[in-house]
């Protein structure tokens, strides 16, 4: 899983020059959570890491510039990153 994450947070810290890597660590660790949480809520099987890994490498690609952003208009991850300190 290590790797998983380091490689995803590279990923993320590479596509926003807003995040420092520990930032893009958080960031890739509140998504992995949240999919998975997420998918078990609704009642779905558990697929594996793989699958989780793929949803947040795409979610990386996709949303990974803007994603600093997303955290003043989600209440969520902007509570989970001021927990960790990453916001004021």
């Amino acid at each position: 899983m290590e790797d998983i994450f380091k490689r995803l947070a590279e990923d993320l810290y590479q596509r926003n020059d807003h995040l420092t890597i520990d930032q893009a660590r958080t960031w890739v660790e509140l998504l992995w959570e949240d999919f998975e949480s997420t998918r078990a809520k609704a009642g779905h099987e558990y697929k594996g890491k793989q699958v989780t890994e793929q949803i947040v490498s795409q979610w990386i690609e996709f949303y990974g510039p803007k994603l600093h952003e997303y955290a003043a208009t989600n209440p969520k991850y902007k509570d989970m990153l001021k927990e960790r300190g990453y916001l004021q």
